[in-house]
């Protein structure tokens, strides 16, 4: 698939407006929090999160306790959704931190990663756990850490849907069963953020990229919001079509509004995808926690700009 190199200038060389400046965040993410979640997540005692494992099921519960734990309340009667597309028990893990606007509260931001992953090797080898470290207990374990902030900031205008999924490995299943139930309660999306596998950066002038760049102006706006150049255009993202094949998408097919996912594996960084060596010891912990307090500003004015900034493009 040819890409239209041209797209790359349409962050990079752009000014924010003049009258826009970024939202100045005094809360500091913790090194030693971010490493310790990331490492149990993708620790051999949860067995590579296959989703309907016991592994999993530790996962779920770890999950549930920390959003119990930094008082983010469920979003259904409990934490777990349950999928209503795969044939033995697995859960979305859901909570909702309310918007302090009496409006704009009713506009929700989902902010989401799957905790899911490929479980064990069938071919006996000497390492036969998936950890799946990178893909995608890092993303996981940034969206927990934003969570957090605005649980104790309390800064968000909107409600923010905390997600994570479970059988986006199999297929996106997770939140394909979740858009059919959020579909029938007229849920009311305005963007979507869905963080995958952030564990290592990327040799680029720039932190991270967007999947379906050109879909909205959502790089545009996250840049214009941290007053840096967080996000660029890859072009190895359009040509495999990533947008297609993370949970953002199932969310984008039932809404049409700006969902889109953030990486910085560009498939020049980290040699290890769906393979058992995916571990914690790979991860680059300074790293990750940059990237999350980097995006603060931005999830932050997403979940308070008094109108829709982000659109789709036409």
């Amino acid at each position: 698939m040819g890409v239209n190199t041209s797209l790359t200038s349409t962050v990079n060389d752009k000014p924010a407006k003049e009258n826009s400046k970024p939202v100045e965040i005094t809360y500091k993410v913790e090194q030693t929090e971010v490493s310790d979640f990331l490492k149990y997540l993708s620790s051999d005692e949860l067995e590579g999160r296959e989703t309907g494992t016991k592994g999993i099921e530790k996962a779920a519960e770890f999950l549930e306790d920390f959003l119990k734990k930094n008082n983010v309340k469920p979003y259904f009667k409990t934490y777990r959704d349950t999928l209503t597309n795969f044939k033995s028990p697995a859960f979305n893990i859901v909570g909702v931190i309310e918007g302090n606007d009496p409006d704009l509260k009713k506009e929700f931001v989902v902010l989401s990663a799957h905790y899911d992953h490929i479980g064990l090797e069938k071919n006996k080898k000497e390492d036969v756990i998936n950890n799946g470290a990178n893909d995608d207990a890092s993303g996981v374990t940034a969206v927990a850490e934003m969570a957090k902030y605005f649980s104790q900031t309390k800064s968000n205008k909107r409600s923010i849907l905390v997600v994570f999924f479970a059988g986006e490995e199999k297929g996106l299943l997770g939140s394909k069963s979740m858009v059919q139930k959020l579909k029938k309660q007229n849920f009311n999306l305005y963007a979507q953020l869905n963080i995958e596998m952030i564990g290592v950066p990327m040799k680029r002038d720039y932190l991270a990229y967007i999947t379906g760049f050109d879909k909205s102006n959502m790089a545009d706006k996250i840049n214009e919001y941290t007053g840096k150049k967080t996000i660029g255009f890859l072009p190895k993202e359009a040509e495999y079509k990533l947008f297609y094949r993370s949970d953002n998408y199932s969310f984008y097919e039932a809404f049409k509004k700006p969902c889109q996912s953030i990486s910085t594996f560009d498939f020049e960084n980290f040699e290890f995808y769906h393979h058992p060596s995916d571990e914690f010891k790979l991860m680059d912990i300074p790293h990750m926690t940059a990237f999350i307090q980097e995006f603060l500003p931005a999830v932050t004015q997403i979940a308070s700009s008094n109108t829709q900034e982000i659109t789709m493009n036409n």
